[in-house]
């Protein structure tokens, strides 16, 4: 090994070690990578940023805006309230849920999906009284494995075919994934109708919806004592009697700034008094009128609650929301957005901190209070996914149609050979802004520009990883471990070791890495490269294992209740599924 391949190997090792910390975001991990590479030698300047003009960040973006001109238009939400119905019988509820969530996950982006479907998915369960733990994690993976199906269906698809395009002469093209894609969903749909859900603990099975929205771990939220509470000079105690019939539970008080957790329950109240409670909204609110309780939001401000025109929003926190990793006090949450936090559920965590304290993680599910008007925006502005259709405006629905025909549009064009599907797409996502289906103020909120400086940065890395020979080293490595064995075995060995990677990072950055090694292991064989990198496009998205391995399973972790031990339970079986079913059909499409 030269000094050039030890220096992107450190570097590879500590973007891989930084994914996998996690407290700072992909994009900055992927840029920071980027700067090291052009420092020490290993990128030139003059080619440093060609990753942001690559024709794939370009698809990404386009596909990211058509994505939100499709959910604004209203067209998912009137189907989905068709398709995702309240059944009695679970096996037809999740298999209709899943398989749509899939079909729709393959003609836009897997996230947005995800994030259209979960409000009507979760009232499906309040209606039948079901927990939503039994169908959010089926949802989820559903519209992952819907993305296996088309090249917009996911970003590592479109990475790996532009990177085919650069070792080819020629991309893959829309409909190339699909033979397999569609294969692999269909059995994972089924495993998760069948079996998958009965694998989660039983007590996430056992929860029931409640009347306000689910049964989700209670809110940690703060009253203040009102100068007339009923609540001053009475002993925790006595409070305790009225909390436990309201379903309530103090957890702790704040007097003078100084916040006591073990409270004696001889302890007596004062005016001014900040009560830490644990409870869901309906029961929160039924305890602050019993004693004339303020309930506050973390920055203490009371002033919103004096407007008449608020509505309380629940609504969960994305992984690339604007507010992850930092506190209320930090965004300004009331002056800037109109919203109060009211309060926080954060499942698996016990919660000890003031609301100002806390620092917000993706899946934490808020309880928003906020202006009508206004709250859909600020939460669209800040990345908070609502949970529960409670009368905002879902789009403008007489442009359903221009929508529908702008994406087929699209993919016509490509399909046909009049132009290119970057240059097809750009058209379309243009088009949605013509046609004010996405209006010009709103143009770059909808594009996920995390993703984009990740793709930007991680292309020039993978590209040195080949101008080093370092992709030829691992792909040698690779081979001596498995000599004597057939390129079926190689390419299973590969196919392995990038889903734990997925799993474990980021993966579009799983793609950008894997696909050169792919690539120099095939041309090793005297093998097919089509048939490597079908096997690193599928396994680079199939993240089932953890909630850090994709966006849509850091969404539902909170709204559906779930731990982090539970992905593993469904998702290991499901990758076990997909590895059988996959290989076989890769080799059959794309003989090695």
């Amino acid at each position: 090994m030269n000094t050039e391949q030890l220096t992107i190997v450190a570097i590879l090792i500590g973007v891989f070690i930084f994914f996998l910390w996690g407290r700072w975001r992909y994009d900055v991990v992927a840029f920071s990578a980027l700067m090291v590479s052009v420092i020490s030698g290993v990128i030139s300047p003059d080619s440093a940023f060609n990753g942001f003009s690559h024709p794939a960040v370009i698809t990404v973006a386009a596909v990211l805006v058509i994505s939100a001109g499709l959910a604004v238009s209203g067209v998912i939400d009137r189907i989905a309230h068709i398709v995702v119905p309240p059944l009695k019988n679970l096996f037809l509820q999740i298999t209709i849920m899943s398989s749509f969530s899939a079909i729709l996950s393959a003609m836009m982006n897997n996230v947005a999906a995800l994030a259209l479907l979960m409000p009507a998915t979760i009232d499906s369960a309040k209606k039948v009284k079901r927990s939503p733990a039994l169908l959010l994690m089926p949802l989820s993976f559903g519209s992952i494995l819907g993305g296996l199906i088309t090249l917009i269906g996911t970003p590592p698809n479109i990475v790996i075919a532009h990177y085919r395009e650069t070792v080819a002469g020629e991309p893959f093209s829309m409909f190339d994934f699909s033979p397999v894609g569609s294969v692999v969903a269909i059995v994972g749909v089924f495993f998760l109708s069948t079996v998958g859900w009965r694998l989660l603990p039983k007590d996430r099975q056992a929860k029931s919806a409640t009347d306000e929205l689910f049964d989700i771990d209670d809110y940690v939220a703060e009253c203040v004592v009102a100068e007339k509470s009923e609540a001053i000079g009475k002993t925790i105690k006595e409070l305790d009697v009225i909390a436990n019939k309201c379903d309530v539970r103090i957890a702790g008080l704040i007097r003078d700034g100084k916040r006591t957790l073990r409270l004696s329950r001889s302890r007596v109240i004062n005016e001014a008094d900040v009560l830490i409670m644990k409870a869901a909204p309906k029961e929160l609110d039924e305890f602050s009128h019993k004693l004339n309780l303020e309930i506050v939001g973390g920055d203490h401000d009371r002033s919103l609650f004096s407007n008449d025109d608020v509505a309380l929003q629940e609504a969960v926190v994305s992984a690339d929301s604007r507010i992850v990793g930092r506190k209320i006090g930090e965004i300004k949450l009331k002056s800037r957005s109109a919203l109060n936090l009211l309060g926080l559920s954060r499942q698996g965590q016990r919660i000890n901190k003031q609301l100002h304290q806390v620092v917000f993680k993706p899946g934490d599910v808020l309880l928003l209070q906020g202006d009508n008007d206004s709250m859909s925006k600020s939460m669209d502005r800040l990345g908070l996914l609502p949970l529960a259709e409670r009368g905002f405006n879902m789009g403008k629905r007489r442009h359903a149609g221009i929508a529908i025909l702008l994406l087929a549009g699209a993919i016509g064009a490509a399909a046909t050979g009049i132009t290119s599907l970057t240059v097809a797409l750009a058209i379309s996502a243009l088009g949605m802004v013509l046609f004010n289906i996405i209006p010009l103020r709103d143009l770059y909120n909808t594009i996920d520009w995390p993703v984009i400086v990740l793709v930007g940065s991680m292309i020039p890395i993978g590209g040195a990883l080949e101008t080093t020979g370092t992709t030829d080293l691992i792909a040698a490595g690779i081979l001596q471990i498995s000599a004597g064995y057939s390129a079926f075995v190689v390419m299973a060995l590969l196919f392995i070791v990038t889903m734990t990677l997925s799993d474990l990072m980021n993966n579009v950055a799983t793609a950008v890495m894997m696909a050169p090694i792919a690539v120099s292991m095939a041309n090793s064989l005297n093998s097919n490269p089509d048939a490597f990198l079908m096997a690193v496009a599928v396994s680079s998205s199939c993240a089932f294992l953890t909630p850090i391995g994709h966006k849509n399973n850091a969404l539902i972790m909170g709204p559906g209740g779930y731990k982090f031990g539970d992905y593993w339970r469904m998702g290991l079986p499901l990758e076990i599924i997909i590895t059988i079913v996959a290989l076989p059909m890769i080799a059959w499409v794309w003989p090695l």
